[in-house]
């Protein structure tokens, strides 16, 4: 599958993404648009990423830079967890080992597929801090392989005006669940 947008596609990406980025400027108070969208358009596999962050409702936006790269950090700032990613159980170990009831996907996968990576717990909160996400929904992030290996899986939400970070099995799912994603541009 060739990863890339037409002309077409990538001009409304482009137009979306620029409408949110001005909308949304305390998110991003140091930042200018026209440098990151020349990243986006030398880029066309990570235009291809953000386009599917946009088409499952994650509404993708630049929340900064990457300290250690310098890459600018796009992460889903959709109010809840994107409505084209619940439903999801934790990776692909954690759907294969599921006898019945397995939901579509799985949040690890998903991910892969769409070449973006799942937040970090410190990313979450990061975001967090630039407004007031998942109120009534929850999303997997990052898990330690230690418990991963015990058949656990991380995630967070927002309740009481504070950020949680709660576990659960890896093989659950729910329909409130799902994963914000970050793309490093």
């Amino acid at each position: 599958m060739i990863k890339s947008l037409s002309a077409t596609e990538q001009t409304a990406l482009l137009k979306v993404l620029k409408a949110r980025f001005e909308t949304n400027m305390k998110r991003h108070r140091e930042l200018v648009w026209e440098p990151i969208q020349q990243k986006i358009e030398e880029n066309p596999a990570k235009a291809w990423s953000l386009q599917r962050m946009e088409q499952s409702a994650g509404e993708p936006d630049v929340i900064g830079l990457d300290p250690a790269s310098g890459a600018y950090l796009f992460v889903d700032c959709a109010a809840e967890s994107p409505k084209g990613r619940r439903a999801l159980c934790f990776d692909q170990a954690a759907l294969d080992s599921r006898k019945e009831n397995k939901p579509a996907d799985s949040a690890v996968e998903m991910a892969k597929q769409m070449g973006v990576e799942l937040l970090t717990e410190a990313q979450y909160r990061q975001l967090q801090t630039l407004g007031e996400f998942d109120l009534k929904t929850s999303s997997w992030i990052q898990t330690p392989a230690n418990i991963r290996q015990l058949g656990g899986a991380l995630f967070c939400d927002r309740r009481y005006n504070h950020v949680f970070t709660y576990h659960n099995g890896a093989i659950s799912y729910y329909a409130a669940r799902g994963f914000r994603a970050v793309l490093h541009l």
